[in-house]
């Protein structure tokens, strides 16, 4: 398994402190009622994830959470494991999100970053991307979503070598 990246001198990561291969633990979360339900009812209020009876007659015959949902909380993990504990100047987009297994209330919920490739940007020098697969897992170890996004990091050294 790849390491994750070294300490920066400074404490932030720029650009030229992650590279291929590299991966960032980002963090557990746990999915409650009461978060798949206020979550359902304000962005996605289909009947499997906010009323009980009606997630019983779901295909999962359960309560589980909208891959929306589980997004945010994702991006959380991403902000709190590695974009503040970087010189993030945002992302071009998100890449085919994936919803891979039902998320259901009391999942243990793993985040992680893999770093698979980055590149210098030739009209900002200083500026770098760097190529993240975004992956959720629960408590199996199986995974439930994943996406990848391009992150715009600013660099240490404006301009030298990559």
């Amino acid at each position: 398994m790849a390491q994750p990246p070294p300490a920066a001198p400074d404490g932030i990561w720029h650009w030229e402190d992650i590279n291929p291969g590299d991966v960032v633990e980002l963090g557990r979360s746990v999915m409650t009622k009461d978060e798949l339900l206020a979550f359902g009812r304000t962005y996605d209020p289909q009947p499997a994830h906010v009323d009980e009876a009606a997630a019983k007659e779901s295909m999962f015959g359960q309560l589980f959470a909208s891959g929306w949902h589980s997004c945010c909380l994702l991006m959380r993990q991403m902000v709190d494991g590695l974009l503040n504990k970087s010189a993030s100047l945002g992302a071009g987009g998100i890449e085919e999100v994936r919803f891979m297994k039902p998320v259901f209330v009391g999942d243990e919920l793993m985040g992680k970053a893999t770093c698979k490739g980055k590149r210098a940007l030739a009209s900002k020098p200083d500026v770098g991307t760097v190529h993240l697969l975004m992956e959720l897992s629960n408590q199996r170890g199986e995974a439930v979503l994943a996406w990848e996004c391009h992150q715009f990091l600013r660099r240490r050294h404006r301009g030298a070598p990559a």
